[in-house]
C-alpha cells in the first residue's frame, strides 16, 4: 500500500481540528447575527427559521467560494459540504455521493429538472459544466416529504445563473467575459455571458463557454487520459406580467467530445482510449404567481432533460461495445406555499403535486436494442408550525410509481410516507432539533447499455421497492463578541441513522459473473436482472461544523463520518460504481483573509482518514490522503468589474484516489487517481 505524503502533518491537523472544535463548543451564546462562512454553509439561526431549511441543508455559492469559481469538476466545490464526497477523476465520470449513497439513490436536479436514470456504470450520470452554475443546494439526508422518490440519501439542486444575478441597479445591458487555464491538463476555458433588461419587467441572458482539455497526470506522473473539447450553452428569458405573475424559460446544454478511456473509471488500463461523446440538453418553463394574499404563492415548472453517451464503432477493437445510450426525463411540478397566522403560532403550509416520466433507449450499430420507461405521480403536504421558541413540522406524501417493464414487469407501487421534525430554542440563538422521515424509492431503470427488451434478462415480478427511514438529532448555536467586538461564531452538529430495507442490487451475467437463473432469479445462470438484498442496512454517522468570522478573517472547520452495515453479514452497502460505498472520516479546514479591499487569500485542507474493511469479502482498505489548496483573488480599483484569480490545487502533489472513486490499494491499474498539482489562473471582466 502506498505511503501517504505529509502523514505527520495530517495527524497534527486532525488533532488540531478536534481541539479547536472542542474549545469553540465551550462558548456561550450572547447575541444574534448571520455568520459568513468559509465553508459556505447556509445554516443560520433566526426566530422563525425552519429546522429543515436552516439546519439540515447546505450549499455552495459560486461567486463567494473561490474554488467554485475555477471549478472544472464537481469535486472542486461540492466536497466542501460535510457528508458529501465526489468520485471520478474525469469530467465524464464525476459522481456524487451523500453519506455513501451514490447518485442513483439521490434526487439531482438542474434548474428544477430531474436528472434521472443510469447510462453506464463506468461513467458518471451528472453532465454539467460548473461554469454554468451560480449555486448548488444540498439536502444532506432526506428530511422532508417534499423531496420524494429517488432521494434515499438526500438531494442536490443545481441552479444556473440568471440575468438578475449579474445586472447592477439601473443597468439595461451588460456582459461578462472569462478566461481560465489549468496547468495539469492544459485546460483552457473561455466563456462569454450577455445579459440585459430591455424593460423593467423583462430580463434576458445568453451564455456560451468552450473548454479544451488534454490528458493530465496524477501525483506520481501517471497519465490520466482525456483529450476533449466541450461546449456549453445557456439561454434564459423571464418576464413579469403585472405585479403578481412571472414567466420564465430556459435551455442549457453541455456537450463534450473527445478521447476517453474505454472505461473512464479505469484510466490506467491497457485498452486504448477511444472517441466518445457525452451530451445533456435541458429545457424548462416556469411560472410563479405570488399575489398579496398570504395563502397563495404558486411555483410551477415543466421540464425535459436528455442525457446521451455515444461511442463510434469505427474506433473500437472489441466489437459489441459501441453504443448510443440515452435517458430522457419529462416532468412537471406545482407547489403552493401558504402563510397562516393563528392564535397558537404561525403555519407555513407547503402543498404540491409532481409527475415525471423517465425513458431509456439503447442502440448498437444504429439498431435499436431495447428501451424501457417508468413514471411517478406524487402529492405531498408539509406544515412548518412555529410556536414561539418551538417548531413542529409534520408532513405526508403519496407516491404512485409504475416501474420499468424489464425490471419488475411494470409493477405499480402505491406508497404513503410521513415525516416529523421539531426544534426548540433552548437559549438565545441556540436550537436543538430532531427529525424522522420515512423513505421510498421505486425500482429504477436498468443501466441503459444493458437494455435488451427482456433478452437474457430476468424480470423480477416480486421485486419490492426500497423503503426505510432517516432519523437525525442535533444542535446549532450562533455566538457573538467572543474575542473582539463584532466577531461571530456558528457551531452545528448532528447525529443520523438511515435504515434501508429491500435494497435493490443489479446482478450482471457473463464471464466469471454469477448471473441469475432466467426462470426463477436464483444465483447462477445466463440472465442479468435486479434482486432485493436479503438483509437490511443501517447507515450511522455524524456531521460537525464550526465557522468563525472576525473582521477580515474567517475560518471554517468541519468533520463528517458515515458507515453502513448489513444486519446479517455486517457488509457495507454494495456499490456498482466504485470499490465500495465506504469513505473515511473527512476533516476540512478553510481559512480566508482579506488583507486589503482588493485582495482575498485562502487555504483549504482536506484530510480523509483511512477506512478498514469490515469484512474480508465485501470491503477493501482505502488509504488516507491529505490535500491542500491555496488561492487568491485580486480586483483592482482602477478597472471596475475586473477580477483575477490564481490557485494551486493539490499543492504538495499528493498521489491519491477519492474514496468515492474506483479504488484498488494493490492494483494501480484498477484505481481512478486524482490529478496531481494543478495551477489554475482565471480572469473575469464584467461591464
Amino acid at each position: 500500500m502506498r505511503e501517504v505524503k505529509s502523514a505527520t502533518f495530517s495527524n497534527q491537523l486532525t488533532v488540531l481540528s478536534v481541539a479547536v472544535s472542542a474549545i469553540l463548543c465551550s462558548q456561550l451564546a450572547v447575541a444574534a447575527t448571520d455568520v459568513p462562512s468559509t465553508t459556505l454553509q447556509t445554516i443560520t439561526v433566526t426566530a422563525n427559521s425552519s429546522v429543515r431549511e436552516k439546519v439540515q441543508e447546505d450549499g455552495v455559492d459560486v461567486e463567494d467560494y473561490t474554488p467554485a469559481q475555477q471549478a472544472s469538476h464537481l469535486s472542486d466545490f461540492l466536497n466542501v459540504v460535510p457528508g458529501v464526497t465526489i468520485g471520478g477523476t474525469s469530467s465524464v465520470n464525476q459522481r456524487i455521493r451523500i453519506r455513501g449513497l451514490e447518485d442513483s439513490n439521490l434526487k439531482v436536479t438542474i434548474d428544477g429538472a430531474r436528472q434521472e436514470g443510469k447510462l453506464f456504470y463506468h461513467m458518471g450520470d451528472i453532465t454539467i459544466d460548473p461554469d454554468l452554475l451560480k449555486q448548488a443546494d444540498v439536502a444532506v439526508g432526506n428530511n422532508s416529504v417534499t423531496l420524494g422518490n429517488d432521494a434515499l440519501g438526500g438531494a442536490v439542486a443545481f441552479k444556473t445563473v440568471d440575468a438578475a444575478d449579474l445586472l447592477k441597479p439601473g443597468q439595461k445591458i451588460g456582459a461578462k467575459l472569462k478566461a481560465g487555464y489549468a496547468s495539469n491538463n492544459d485546460e483552457l476555458l473561455t466563456s462569454a455571458t450577455v445579459f440585459g433588461a430591455p424593460s423593467d419587467n423583462v430580463d434576458l441572458l445568453a451564455y456560451y463557454g468552450k473548454r479544451d482539455t488534454s490528458s493530465g497526470e496524477d501525483g506520481e506522473g501517471r497519465e490520466l487520459f482525456e483529450d476533449s473539447e466541450s461546449e456549453s450553452f445557456l439561454l434564459k428569458a423571464g418576464a413579469y406580467v403585472g405585479n403578481d405573475h412571472h414567466v420564465g424559460a430556459s435551455f442549457s446544454r453541455t456537450d463534450k467530445e473527445g478521447i476517453f478511456p474505454f472505461r473512464p473509471d479505469f484510466p490506467s488500463r491497457s485498452e486504448p482510449p477511444i472517441p466518445q461523446q457525452v451530451k445533456r440538453d435541458t429545457y424548462g418553463i416556469d411560472y410563479k404567481f405570488n399575489p398579496s394574499n398570504p395563502l397563495i404563492d404558486i411555483d410551477t415548472n415543466v421540464y425535459q432533460t436528455k442525457t446521451r453517451i455515444l461511442r463510434d464503432s469505427e474506433y473500437l477493437t472489441n466489437p459489441g461495445f459501441d453504443f448510443n445510450a440515452e435517458v430522457q426525463t419529462t416532468g412537471a411540478k406545482i407547489q403552493n406555499t401558504s402563510d397562516i397566522a393563528t392564535n397558537v403560532g404561525t403555519h407555513k403550509l407547503i402543498s404540491g403535486i409532481e409527475h415525471y416520466k423517465k425513458e431509456s433507449e439503447m442502440e448498437r450499430d444504429f439498431v435499436k436494442k431495447g428501451s424501457d420507461e417508468a413514471t411517478n405521480t406524487s402529492v405531498y403536504l408539509e406544515d412548518q408550525w412555529q410556536m414561539g421558541k418551538f417548531s413542529l413540522t409534520p408532513g405526508v406524501r403519496y407516491d404512485r410509481y409504475k416501474s420499468p417493464e424489464f425490471i419488475s414487469g411494470g409493477k405499480t407501487y402505491d406508497n404513503v410516507v410521513g415525516a416529523l421534525a421539531a426544534s426548540y430554542e433552548i437559549a438565545p440563538l441556540t436550537q436543538v432539533f430532531a427529525s424522522y422521515t420515512q423513505l421510498f424509492n421505486g425500482p429504477d431503470l436498468s443501466q441503459t447499455i444493458f437494455n435488451s427488451d427482456g433478452d437474457k434478462t430476468y424480470v423480477n415480478n416480486d421485486l419490492k421497492a426500497e423503503e426505510g427511514s432517516n432519523a437525525e438529532v442535533g444542535m446549532i448555536t450562533t455566538l457573538r463578541d467572543l474575542t473582539v467586538a463584532g466577531d461571530a461564531l456558528q457551531l452545528s452538529g448532528k447525529y443520523f441513522e438511515t435504515d434501508i430495507e429491500n435494497y435493490i442490487e443489479f446482478v450482471r451475467s457473463g464471464g466469471t459473473r454469477p448471473g441469475l437463473n432466467c426462470a426463477n432469479g436464483q444465483p447462477g445462470g445466463d440472465c442479468q436482472g435486479v434482486i432485493n438484498k436479503d438483509e437490511d442496512y443501517k447507515i450511522k454517522g455524524v456531521e460537525l461544523a464550526a465557522d468563525y468570522k472576525m473582521n477580515d478573517f474567517s475560518m471554517g472547520l468541519s468533520y463528517s463520518r458515515a458507515r453502513s452495515k448489513g444486519d446479517k453479514t455486517g457488509y457495507s452497502i454494495p456499490s456498482v460504481t466504485g470499490s465500495s460505498s465506504e469513505s473515511g472520516d473527512k476533516y476540512m479546514v478553510n481559512l480566508a483573509y482579506s488583507p486589503t479591499e482588493t485582495t482575498d487569500i485562502g487555504w483549504r485542507s482536506t484530510y480523509v482518514a483511512s477506512v478498514m474493511p469490515n469484512t474480508s469479502a465485501n470491503d477493501i482498505e482505502k488509504p488516507s490522503y491529505d490535500v491542500h489548496d491555496i488561492f487568491m483573488n485580486y480586483s483592482p480599483k482602477q478597472i471596475e468589474g475586473l477580477k483575477a484569480t490564481v490557485g494551486v490545487y493539490n499543492l504538495f502533489d499528493e498521489a491519491y484516489a477519492s474514496h468515492s472513486s474506483r479504488l484498488n490499494p494493490i492494483d494501480d491499474v484498477a484505481t481512478d487517481f486524482e490529478p496531481g498539482r494543478n495551477i489554475k489562473a482565471s480572469l473575469t471582466y464584467q461591464f
